[in-house]
This record gives C-alpha cells, structure tokens and sequence, in this order.
C-alpha cells in the first residue's frame, strides 16, 4: 500500500473530498497510460506470468486503485472491455482495459489503463466532478495538480512530488517507498502506528480480482 506524506497532493484530496468541499461526488475517472515492452518483461523472469504477477491491474496499477478506494470506497456494478494489443508474446494477460462501474457511496468511476503506449509513460490521473467543483491530478504519475475548479475555495501551496522511481529504460511511480518503510521501523520500535493495514490492503486485492472476473468472463479464461 502507498503511504501520503501530509503535505501530500494525495492528502490534499483526501482532505478535500471529506471535507465536502467538492460537494456530491457525480463522476471519478482514472486514466492510468504506461509503457512496459521486452525491456521489462524478460523471458524466464516473474514478470508477465498468471502465477507470480498476476496481471497489469496488479503489477502496474494497484496503487492507483488503492488511492482510489482510499478516496471513495468500495465499488459496484462493474462492467468491462479487455484488450491485448503488444503483449500476446510477452504476458498471460491483457494489456489495456475500460473498467465502469458505480460508487457504493453514490456517483460512478471508470478505470482506463494500458501498458501499451509506445516507448515511454504517458500518463497517471484523477478526474473528479462533484457537485461544487471538480479536479484534475495528473501528469505522468499522477504528481500535478493541473486543475482545481472550485468556486470560492482557495487552495493551498503543496510540496513538490517525489521523483519516479528510474529502472533504466522505464519509469515507474513517484519514489515513496521510503515512507512505508520508515513507517515499519518506526511502528515495530514503538514510536508510531501503522499508517495502513493488512484489511484495507486486502480490500484493493479483492476489487482487482472483481474486475478480473468481469475479464475472465471475456476470455472465457478460469
């Protein structure tokens, strides 16, 4: 699970949306445009294979969807559309997706994600129409507030983001493992709490595998 430093664009909407400052939530879209090709999927490795990686939504994006859940809550009604465009000689399972589905707590989401984009990253963000407002976070890895429309609210100054973490030849999320370890150190000498547990990480796992068998429906997959 990721954690959110408090000065945090994650923190920073979270605080917005309990806040009621967006008001009702209507529509959240997640867009989540990654490259991973043969320099990251290696013949042999771990990487790619149902057994050990268990598919994009796992490896890539999870986190994403734990924001997600973080901010909103559990999901509903889930429908959709599966693809494997570059990958079919290099994973055991698809490569792109549009997943819709409603909010238990009101309003709908969508998730669109592809590790197919050619050579590089394109994007990670967060669209959120609410009832007084909307937001956008974005940029690569989802590090840039590129929009806050919300009548009368001013927002705050936020620290800059970590960088991405550097592989080489890809990039991955913005570099936070640093916290969560630091957490573990600090929760285990006895100087603070965990900042997450096993429940809330087991929740994100459980709504990957609901999406995974709308996919596996398509596929006609077990």
């Amino acid at each position: 699970m990721v954690f959110y430093s408090p000065n945090s664009k994650k923190y920073w909407i979270k605080e917005t949306v309990e806040s009621n400052t967006l008001g009702d939530i209507f529509m959240v879209q997640l867009n989540c445009y990654w490259n991973r090709d043969d320099r990251y999927y290696k013949k042999g490795n771990w990487k790619g294979t149902t057994a050990l990686d268990g598919g994009t939504l796992f490896t890539q994006f999870s986190h994403f969807i734990d924001i997600m859940y973080w901010l909103f809550g559990d999901i509903d009604n889930i429908q959709g559309k599966f693809a494997d465009f570059t990958h079919k000689n290099l994973t055991d399972f698809e490569d792109s997706g549009f997943v819709s589905f409603d909010f238990v707590n009101g309003g709908m989401g969508s998730i669109n994600y592809s590790t197919a984009v050619q050579d590089q990253n394109l994007e990670s963000s967060m669209t959120i129409i609410g009832s007084k407002g909307s937001v956008k976070i974005g940029g690569q890895y989802m590090n840039e507030v590129e929009i806050c429309n919300i009548p009368g609210y001013e927002m705050p100054q936020l620290a800059a983001s970590s960088p991405a973490n550097d592989y080489g030849p890809y990039k991955g999320s913005a570099a936070n493992h640093h916290f969560m370890i630091a957490n573990v150190i600090q929760t285990l000498k006895g100087k603070t709490t965990a900042t997450t547990n096993a429940l809330e990480g087991l929740k994100v796992v459980e709504i990957i595998e609901r999406i995974y068998k709308v996919r596996n429906e398509q596929f006609n997959l077990q």
